[in-house]
């Protein structure tokens, strides 16, 4: 379903904008079926659409912004809030020169799920699989549906693959929500020249996960929201949602072994935005102008002074797989001697785990040299599980590189 609607906007808190700012946009609204017909429980997916398509033809982009697809992960709905309000004026001023996606609740199925009163939003409690893994790989099928249609013009190529992706993607036969539900997310960002998943971790400095081929591409907007680390992969494992729209460039690429000019056409990021009870709107409107500046860097939006006085990055990026995670030896009290974003040597003391019982103390060391940039939102912890995560220089892990 599409419609229009217009939106009577008060810019809140009063404590972040003393002057209110009240005005009537027109703004597309498309509502997108997830359930079945006759389900016994429906729910529905909401996108909003600044721009248009026709727009982004013109300016050669097409941005698309979701969160809280792990939908206990709550400050980018709060960052989509300000997002919101601002390309609501930016459209209204005709300064949006491209066609913008926002999904503000990535997850309806995952929001109206708890467990004894906690939310639950990571996983689907009907398949039990992750709301961020199991996405389609287009590329596989790509790889034989463009078989002796490229050629020399890379832009050529582009259309032509996102036009091979789209349809790759609607071919999808869902045999779930959660499938429906990624099909649609998927569906909408697939032929996106930008795709930001705004989620948060446990407790955690700011940080960004994108593929290798991008990490130039990423450098400004890893500067203007201070992230800590900044992760590279080519292939992270288990097909989460940002390598299903960027992850096909570089594979294609690979398989046509350079015979034809294909860039890595999908500036995808996973965006972290720190622990997932850092929300307030003093973060949220930081969050909100950092990405906004950014799309304006890309020539997106038309902001004066946006690409003006960068900060300086605040790390270099690193291998996904140079991330130490550090596993508890056995049940305890966890209390952290260091704190998120510390510069850590190989040795380093990062927690104490106190058996309850006994008294006995094993102090928890990395072994790289990197950043401390993730931990554990609990402080009584079980054997196994991953209580910090250090962000190293040099790869030496393999296979799925992604903790569940």
């Amino acid at each position: 379903m599409i419609y229009f609607v217009k939106i009577l906007l008060h810019n809140r808190p009063e404590s972040i904008n003393r002057a209110p700012f009240w005005g009537e946009f027109t703004m597309q609204v498309r509502q997108h079926p997830i359930s079945t017909a006759h389900a016994s429980v429906a729910c529905q997916l909401s996108s909003f659409h600044f721009g248009s398509a026709a727009a982004a033809s013109r300016s050669g982009k097409k941005v698309y912004i979701q969160a809280a697809l792990h939908a206990d992960e709550v400050p980018g709905m709060l960052v989509s809030q300000f997002l919101r309000r601002e390309l609501l004026a930016l459209e209204a001023a005709g300064k949006v020169h491209g066609e913008i996606i926002l999904v503000p609740a990535a997850n309806p199925i995952g929001l109206a799920q708890a467990i004894h009163g906690a939310p639950f939003g990571r996983f689907d409690l009907t398949t039990g699989i992750n709301f961020n893994r199991a996405y389609r790989h287009v590329a596989d099928e790509l790889k034989t549906t463009l078989d002796g249609l490229l050629g020399q013009d890379a832009q050529a190529n582009v259309a032509l693959i996102r036009e091979h992706a789209r349809a790759a993607v609607a071919a999808w036969r869902p045999g779930t929500d959660a499938e429906t539900l990624k099909k649609t997310l998927l569906g909408m960002a697939i032929d996106a020249d930008i795709v930001l998943d705004l989620h948060c971790d446990n407790e955690a400095a700011l940080h960004i996960y994108t593929g290798t081929p991008l990490a130039a591409q990423i450098a400004p907007l890893s500067a203007l929201l201070g992230a800590r680390a900044v992760l590279l992969e080519l292939a992270a494992g288990e097909e989460p949602f940002d390598e299903a729209c960027s992850r096909l460039w570089w594979d294609l690429d690979a398989h046509f072994q350079g015979r034809y000019p294909i860039p890595a056409a999908c500036l995808s990021t996973t965006v972290e935005l720190r622990g997932e009870v850092e929300v307030s709107y003093a973060l949220a409107e930081r969050d909100a102008t950092a990405l906004l500046r950014f799309l304006a860097i890309e020539g997106v939006l038309e902001i004066a002074g946006a690409g003006d006085d960068l900060p300086a990055p605040q790390c270099e990026p690193t291998p996904l797989a140079g991330v130490e995670p550090i596993l508890a030896p056995h049940h305890g009290v966890l209390v952290y001697l260091r704190e998120m974003g510390d510069v850590l040597a190989a040795g380093d003391a990062v927690a104490d785990l106190i058996d309850p019982v006994s008294g006995e103390t094993t102090t928890l060391r990395c072994t790289v040299a990197g950043v401390f940039f993730a931990r554990s939102a609990h402080r009584h912890v079980l054997r196994g599980m991953n209580v910090g995560k250090v962000a190293g220089a040099v790869a030496f892990r393999g296979g799925s590189l992604l903790s569940q």
